[in-house]
């Protein structure tokens, strides 16, 4: 397989585009720790709250790997565009490779962190569920 320049450029706004999903998910997480963490402070200690607060410290360390590794990927996809250009197509390749696999695992541990949220969110439905 012969990589060329456009390859790894094709990542540029895909990679991106993950990126900025990753930050906004951090930030609707470090939105609701901050919320999570006044109720504890207020002294409602229950159950599920625990719980949340438990599963969010989780779901954070998650998507530092997520935005880690796809930051990996990203400088990857610069390193092999360097290869490229100074014409060593085997390091290029294999770079690319890393690159990629990097990216594998982030969609991954994304989709981990999802069923994490997810876990959460029946917690909180049960919870209510109890009220009525």
């Amino acid at each position: 397989m012969e990589l060329t320049f456009t390859t790894p450029a094709l990542l540029f706004p895909a990679i991106s585009l993950l990126l900025l999903a990753y930050t906004n998910r951090f930030l609707a997480l470090a939105n609701l720790v901050r919320r999570l963490h006044d109720q504890y402070k207020r002294g409602e200690k229950s159950p599920a709250l625990v719980y949340q607060i438990k599963s969010l410290r989780r779901r954070l360390h998650l998507v530092r790997y997520m935005q880690g590794l796809g930051v990996f990927s990203f400088v990857c996809s610069v390193f092999t565009m360097y290869c490229i250009y100074s014409e060593w197509p085997v390091m290029a390749q294999y770079i690319f490779a890393i690159g990629m696999l990097s990216l594998l695992v982030s969609l991954i541990i994304s989709l981990i962190e999802i069923t994490q949220s997810t876990k959460a969110i029946e917690v909180e439905l049960s919870d209510i569920e109890e009220l009525s």
